[in-house]
């Protein structure tokens, strides 16, 4: 039986784990759930997923929910390598990872960026919180690239789950668009990015990909 990943075509996280398992050559049935809609609270996913959150991925007849956790369990399964074997490169690539993954990320989740905007009665928009933190975040990322261990990805020359998180970040940078630094001005960041998105695994998760058809 080929695992299953619940899935919501916008989402960043869910999106990590479309270019994990592509890479992996892991084929998988995707089931949508519709963040929108409030699937992610319905009864038959919280039981599944307490958090009420995308993705869950099951697998090996177990069941694992948090995208790095995901990927590193694609990595120490066998699956792919996602991480380096030295403990000095494996700790940077989950810093580089974790600086978006638990930095941007989280702040810029869409359910705290609709409280901001709620609270403030709609003094702050989306765009705008959105362009508080995704720009800054990723110009601080372009700087920890600034580094003689990056090479054609994040780190050296072999794709791992530094280069899973930073095209995603970088997809909802260019959604939301308008003030702040723009991806061109990232020089570390645009280049890296560049090559990922010309290799099948990323551009075989792109989004526009699994938007479910109307």
């Amino acid at each position: 039986m080929a695992p299953i990943l619940h899935d919501y075509w916008r989402s960043s996280a869910a999106y990590r784990v479309r270019i994990a398992l592509n890479l992996a050559s892991i084929p998988y049935e995707s089931v949508s759930v519709d963040l929108l809609e409030g699937t992610q609270r319905s009864e038959a996913h919280l039981a599944i997923n307490p958090q009420g959150l995308v993705p869950v991925l099951e697998i090996d007849d177990g069941v694992l929910t948090q995208s790095l956790a995901i990927v590193e369990y694609l990595n120490d399964s066998g699956r792919a390598r996602f991480l380096p074997d030295d403990p000095s490169g494996r700790a940077r690539v989950r810093a580089i990872s974790h600086a978006i993954a638990m930095e941007i990320h989280p702040i810029c989740n869409l359910s705290v960026a609709r409280h901001a905007v709620e609270a403030s009665d709609g003094k702050i928009s989306m765009n705008a919180w959105m362009n508080s933190f995704i720009p800054k975040g990723l110009a601080a990322v372009n700087k920890l690239l600034d580094d003689s261990r990056s090479g054609l990805y994040c780190h050296g020359d072999q794709i791992t789950m530094a280069d899973i998180c930073l095209v995603p970040q970088v997809y909802n940078m260019r959604r939301w668009g308008g003030a702040g630094v723009q991806i061109g001005d990232l020089e570390h960041v645009a280049a890296i990015v560049a090559k990922l998105e010309q290799i099948e695994a990323f551009a075989a998760a792109h989004p526009d990909l699994h938007k479910p058809s109307e």
